[in-house]
């Protein structure tokens, strides 16, 4: 994936032209709480996810003009399906101990995040990053 002319993600760009004729809209980028903080052994995945953090940032500059909000969601260590299979009950308790909570969030503790920027509630917020992580990005790298 790249960059097209006007400088915006090709997911984004297929989505603004139905956004610019209804008048604006709002774009939410799924990161990661490895986004804004890092994480060692990670470097391809923390990589990917600094990119989203930049990309919601440039665009949100570039389409704010256009009434179109761009911003991003950046969970922390999430009990799902995924992280369950690669780790299991024990690295979910372990994870609990790094987080300032001391709990691993759920799937419920993350929905709701994306339905606030979503709506017009939201109408003056953009290039936002939104950290749901229970604190993580708050300390230093899973200091707890």
């Amino acid at each position: 994936m790249g960059v097209n002319q006007q400088g915006c993600f090709p997911g984004m760009q297929a989505v603004t032209p139905t956004m610019k004729k209804n008048g604006g809209g709002s774009i939410i980028n799924a990161s990661s709480v490895e986004g804004p903080g890092g994480m060692g052994s990670l470097v391809a995945y923390c990589g990917s996810k600094w990119a989203i953090r930049g990309m919601t940032k440039a665009a949100s500059h570039e389409l704010a003009r256009r009434r179109i909000r761009v911003n991003s969601v950046h969970p922390g260590m999430i009990d799902t399906p995924m992280t369950q299979e690669h780790g299991g009950a024990a690295a979910m308790e372990y994870g609990a101990t790094k987080v300032p909570m001391r709990r691993v969030g759920t799937p419920a503790d993350i929905a709701p995040t994306y339905v606030f920027p979503a709506s017009d509630e939201s109408s003056y917020i953009t290039g936002a990053e939104i950290a749901v992580d229970g604190g993580v990005t708050a300390t230093h790298a899973f200091g707890g």
